[in-house]
């Protein structure tokens, strides 16, 4: 069983989901299964079948999420410290063409949301910083071509 690694505000979200899918999806279309069975043939309800899928899809989430939970792998970052670039440090960076910087969390695959400026440890952004120390260029492959950014800071948040 391959351990996945994740912060403990990921892990949090995660059970939080859990909780929600459990006490109020799951509740609620068993809810809606039973008053579609109420309109008789379930051959043709189209409401029954919406709602079997619907619990389906709920059940495969649960599934998902207690498998990742039981493989979780939680790393507590306010413990962590360091010049190195390694999982849970916040990474800020200039893109050596434009200029443009950004500050980037390196999380668990499942928690990444760019928006948040929260990126993958499998990015190849992430996998270029790994192990480097501010002051550092790294090179990423990109479809449009190698970029290149400097590690300005590096951050225990």
């Amino acid at each position: 069983m391959e351990k996945v690694p994740m912060t403990a505000e990921g892990y949090h979200a995660l059970d939080e989901d859990l909780k929600r899918l459990k006490t109020l999806e799951r509740p609620a279309v068993i809810a809606a299964i039973s008053e579609a069975r109420e309109h008789g043939d379930l051959s043709e309800n189209a409401e029954y079948h919406a709602a079997k899928e619907r619990q389906g899809w709920i059940e495969g989430q649960i599934a998902d999420i207690e498998d990742r939970m039981a493989r979780a792998q939680v790393i507590d970052v306010s413990k962590l410290s360091g010049s190195q670039v390694k999982f849970g440090a916040t990474v800020s960076v200039v893109d050596e063409d434009t200029e443009d910087q950004a500050r980037y969390q390196i999380v668990g695959e499942h928690e990444a949301d760019v928006k948040l400026g929260k990126i993958s440890i499998a990015s190849p952004i992430a996998r270029a910083m790994i192990g480097k120390e501010m002051g550092d260029v790294v090179e990423v492959p990109t479809p449009g071509g190698t970029k290149a950014y400097e590690i300005l800071k590096v951050e225990w948040v």
